[in-house]
């Protein structure tokens, strides 16, 4: 699979945010009350969002590294570039995962100096758990958020 990534635009950021994934990945839906803010963060260059295309140019999944990739409440205090990931509904479930993971290490490590990528997720999100843990990444940290309750696990991967 040849993956390519471009700086998000306003059309493919509105058309992720319609993106709507079963219980309990509907946690990861847009609140469609929030949909100008949700768009806002996409766009904004500060946040480094990137749309992930396959080799058809249909897009399957966003990316965004930096501080908008980190969740309230966790420890970020060692020194690593935070990645985000999400991929189209209809793409999840399948394998991917890892291979999708993998061109997005490559990515960052072609675009950024850091020599450490750290990942949140969700507790109950085990298919994202296991394809991050697949591509090399360990669990380092683990917090409860605030605001929602809601569990994340912080994993930790190193460039070779």
């Amino acid at each position: 699979m040849r993956l390519t990534f471009d700086i998000i635009d306003e059309q493919t950021a509105r058309y992720i945010l319609t993106w709507r994934y079963e219980p309990p990945y509907d946690f990861y839906n847009s609140d469609s009350e929030k949909l100008e803010s949700a768009l806002a963060t996409l766009l904004n260059p500060e946040n480094c969002y990137y749309s992930i295309w396959d080799e058809s140019r249909a897009v399957i999944g966003y990316c965004c590294f930096g501080n908008d990739a980190q969740v309230p409440g966790g420890c970020y205090s060692q020194e690593a570039l935070d990645v985000g990931m999400e991929l189209r509904p209809d793409r999840t479930g399948k394998g991917q995962g890892t291979q999708i993971i993998q061109a997005v290490i490559v990515f960052a490590r072609q675009n950024s100096q850091a020599s450490k990528l750290r990942v949140t997720i969700a507790a109950f999100n085990q298919r994202a758990l296991r394809a991050w843990q697949k591509a090399g990444f360990e669990i380092d940290n683990e917090f409860v958020k605030a605001a929602d309750r809601q569990r994340f696990f912080i994993l930790m991967g190193y460039f070779v």
